[in-house]
C-alpha cells in the first residue's frame, strides 16, 4: 500500500470536492463516492427528507445499517470494507462541512 497521497477531485450530488487519498486507493475511493453519491440522490428524489446535510445523515445511516447487517462470507475483507467505510465517512465529513461553511 502506498502512503503517498494525491488529490482527487469528486463529484457528489452535483458538488466538487477534493479527497487526498493514497493513489493505489483511488478506484476503491470512486467507487465509495459513487455507491455515496447515487444513495443520497436515491433519499433525496424519495422527497421526504431536505437538506444536504440531512440526507447525508440518513445515507450514512442507511449504509451503517447495511453494514451491521451483512453476512459475512469466509471470503469477505473486512479490512477492505472498513477502508472503503472509512473514505465514505470522510467525504460525508466533507460534505457536511461545506454545508456549515457554506450557511455562515
Amino acid at each position: 500500500m502506498s502512503s503517498e497521497l494525491k488529490g482527487l477531485d469528486v463529484n457528489i450530488m452535483g458538488r466538487e470536492f477534493r479527497v487526498a487519498c493514497p493513489a493505489d486507493e483511488e478506484a476503491g475511493l470512486l467507487e465509495a463516492v459513487h455507491y455515496l453519491d447515487a444513495r443520497m440522490r436515491e433519499i433525496r428524489d424519495g422527497g421526504k427528507i431536505i437538506g444536504i446535510d440531512r440526507i447525508a445523515i440518513m445515507a450514512a445511516l442507511n449504509i451503517t445499517h447495511e453494514f451491521l447487517h451483512l453476512k459475512v462470507s469466509p471470503d469477505f475483507d473486512i479490512g477492505d470494507f472498513k477502508r472503503r467505510m472509512a473514505r465514505m465517512q470522510s467525504v460525508m465529513d466533507e460534505v457536511l462541512s461545506e454545508q456549515q461553511t457554506s450557511l455562515f
